[in-house]
């Protein structure tokens, strides 16, 4: 689980220029997090499991793609992985499951049971504290596997490997995976305000040179809202999962990609973001694209470190990959 929440990236942008040294901007930007333990504390501070709940876009997407597929959940045994409070599990109840089954590492769960029980729905939901690789499930196969394992540029701190997991483990044949496909993308960006005040502050912070800083702030990726507006480039998709049939080694990819340029500018950051789809027989989908309506993941903007000059029309050649 710990690689598959370090996602580490490096973009070199080639814009065709003969001088290779002045023809590429790289940007190496690096997602980490401690061992699972701190990872699994995390989830278990309410603020977290307040902000997902408030994001609209995020339950309601869930809600409407468990609702109105509930043919796909009457009378079925359902699994979700990594419950949090329990809001899919209800949702799978309210659609009819026979038996759902929520596992979470998390202390949260116990504010699970209770929040089962308050809502009457401890004879169907049932609450299981452990690492989905580690528990033992009441039954021998599941009908369906619920996850809202999506992180920050999809795959940081995600727990899609777990997901796999579960799928390998129990999922029947023929069985359903909510959601079940997913995408990452990436736009070019220009905002010279943002870039000074990340990137361009340490050259005088209060008289003082820091300069060496600036290389160390390069490489973390920034989780924000980017403005629209800010796009300069068409958007290139460099990864599509298909959560029935993807394995693990998947997640260790490289991708060559372009990005054709809209306006003249300088170029400051290459921006991801993450598309979700419930590609079922009422299909769901929802977008973490600046522009499309907000979610809790946000944007995850990658900072050049140092503007580059494009024009319009121009293609930016790109390289993604993890090392």
């Amino acid at each position: 689980m710990d690689k598959m929440r370090t996602f580490v990236q490096d973009l070199v942008m080639t814009t065709g220029q003969t001088d290779a040294s002045s023809a590429t901007t790289s940007a190496l930007q690096s997602l980490s997090c401690g061992d699972d333990s701190s990872y699994f504390m995390s989830y278990a501070h309410h603020a977290i499991h307040d902000e997902m709940l408030k994001d609209r876009v995020r339950t309601e997407s869930y809600r409407d793609a468990i609702l109105q597929n509930s043919a796909l959940f009457r009378d079925k045994v359902v699994l979700d992985v990594g419950c949090g409070t329990g809001i899919l599990s209800m949702f799978a109840a309210k659609a009819g499951a026979r038996s759902v089954i929520a596992v979470d590492m998390s202390d949260v769960v116990y504010q699970a049971m209770d929040i089962v029980r308050e809502n009457k729905l401890e004879n169907v939901v049932s609450v299981i504290r452990g690492k989905v690789e580690e528990v033992s499930l009441p039954v021998d196969k599941v009908d369906v596997i619920i996850s809202e394992w999506m992180g920050y540029f999809l795959l940081f701190e995600s727990m899609l490997d777990s997901v796999l997991y579960a799928r390998d483990t129990w999922l029947v044949e023929g069985g359903h995976m909510f959601p079940n496909y997913c995408s990452l993308s990436l736009v070019a960006v220009s905002n010279s305000r943002k870039h000074r005040e990340r990137i361009g502050f340490w050259q005088d912070v209060y008289g003082f040179q820091m300069s060496c800083m600036a290389s160390v702030v390069v490489k973390e990726a920034v989780v924000e809202t980017v403005d629209p507006e800010d796009i300069i480039s068409t958007e290139a998709t460099v990864k599509e999962l298909d959560l029935n049939i993807c394995s693990s080694a998947e997640l260790d990819f490289t991708s060559d990609f372009s990005l054709k340029v809209t306006k003249n500018c300088l170029l400051t950051a290459v921006v991801g973001s993450f598309d979700i789809r419930f590609d079922l027989q009422h299909p769901v989908s929802f977008s973490t694209s600046a522009s499309q309506r907000s979610t809790h993941w946000k944007q995850t903007s990658f900072y050049l470190r140092e503007p580059l000059a494009v024009c319009q029309g121009e293609s930016l050649a790109l390289l993604l990959c993890e090392f």
